[in-house]
């Protein structure tokens, strides 16, 4: 028996598995923004955040730099200072702390729980 796959229900069927993986690595997530945004020329509709790639260089560097700005961090997951600062170094594409703060209340607060949630996670 000949079976014919349909070449849609097969590029759905990979788009689902690939969602599935994508869930299942909690070391990357992506973020489709609520409302798509245009800053200093450039365009954002989505950002993928890899957070297993910072290291306690990261962590000390985010430190010191609140620590300059007299923001001093008594528990980096209690801190939005932290977690944006955290988020916009594990961004796969550069972005600053000014590009996350002009995002909608609803897309900076997911990223901020996202960031807060892989710290907090104790089953890494």
């Amino acid at each position: 028996m000949n079976a014919v796959i349909d070449p849609k229900e097969f590029d759905a069927a990979q788009a689902a598995a690939a969602k599935a993986a994508a869930a299942a690595d909690p070391y990357t997530y992506t973020h489709k923004l609520q409302k798509p945004l245009d800053y200093e020329g450039k365009h954002y509709e989505s950002l993928t955040f890899n957070w297993g790639k910072l290291t306690g260089n990261d962590s000390i560097a985010i430190e010191a730099e609140l620590t300059a700005l007299n923001q001093p961090v008594i528990i980096p997951s209690m801190s939005a200072g932290y977690l944006i600062r955290m988020a916009c170094r594990a961004c796969t594409e550069p972005i600053g702390v000014d590009v996350i703060g002009a995002m909608s209340i609803r897309d900076y607060n997911t990223i901020r729980t996202k960031a807060r949630n892989f710290l907090l996670r104790s089953d890494l």
